[in-house]
């Protein structure tokens, strides 16, 4: 098995499609505090052609407390029909540095009923590097019609979560870096208590991509299996704030794996909290 995941498509493949009816080009850069980068003025200095700014601070349920909540159906129809994008559109989304926040919004456009939506190989940072054309013009897209069809089972809610980890009817898969997984880093949100979810696994979002470009599905089950996940059996995925957790659900749905759903409190939600049990260590 070397064939590449079918929801990730090449720098060539969009450079092609360019201008496309039908073709959408959205980033969906966001970044830590501590990667010093912002997202929003990187693609006002610089984007791929044509593509929107999908803005995942704003683009989210702030009464939830928790940063990046999934939107509210109504709200994320509203906000993509004014980006000029339909659910019927073939959409492509790319990050900054490759595989990293591009995953979470390919997962939002699934979860909320578009079919052709995938991922750039490679990001914005390999579209620069490879010399490829930019523009600094923010887009001003025609209106379009999303029609929606939200699949909830998909999204783990905490009540669920809390039964997960006391029965263990589901593996859990934590994409948070190891010193941050086994609790000998501090969280980067303060007041968050260090740790994981007792019996989880953990798989760094990192270990999915080489240089910004996604594994071949092969690495990808090599990748995911070496963790202690079976492939066989359900998994929720899970990160700091729900993001690149995707990344998980990424590789497992270019695998066939359909048995999974995503905890979007992850870890800001139960590490914030006092009434949850936390492990540490690398198990």
């Amino acid at each position: 098995m070397s064939e590449r995941s079918p929801f990730i498509v090449s720098p060539d493949w969009v450079e092609q499609r360019l201008g496309s009816p039908g073709v959408k080009i959205v980033d969906a850069s966001w970044y830590l505090p501590a990667q010093k980068r912002d997202g929003k003025q990187e693609y006002a200095q610089a984007h791929v052609p044509g593509a929107v700014f999908f803005d995942q601070d704003r683009i989210a349920d702030h009464s939830t407390g928790l940063p990046h909540s999934i939107p509210r159906p109504e709200f994320f129809k509203s906000e993509v029909e004014a980006l000029g994008i339909s659910d019927k559109d073939t959409i492509v989304v790319y990050d900054g540095p490759g595989i990293f926040t591009a995953p979470r919004v390919w997962w939002l456009f699934h979860l909320f009923g578009a079919r052709e939506v995938y991922v750039m190989d490679g990001g914005m940072d390999g579209w620069k590097r490879d010399g490829r054309p930019l523009e600094n013009e923010t887009p001003s897209p025609l209106p379009a019609s999303f029609e929606l069809h939200f699949s909830p089972e998909r999204i783990t809610p905490f009540e669920a979560m809390q039964d997960i980890v006391l029965t263990r009817s589901a593996q859990i898969a934590d994409a948070r870096g190891p010193g941050r997984f086994s609790g000998e880093e501090p969280e980067p949100r303060a007041g968050m208590r260090s740790g994981h979810m007792p019996g989880a696994k953990n798989l760094p979002s990192g270990v999915f991509s080489v240089d910004g470009r996604f594994k071949s599905l092969s690495e990808l089950k090599e990748t995911i299996e070496t963790a202690g996940i079976d492939l066989n059996k359900p998994v929720v995925t899970t990160c700091g704030s729900g993001v690149t957790a995707a990344i998980i659900s990424l590789a497992l749905t270019s695998l066939g794996h359909e048995n999974h759903t995503l905890y979007d409190g992850s870890w800001s939600e139960w590490g914030g909290r006092d009434d949850t049990p936390v492990a540490t260590g690398k198990e």
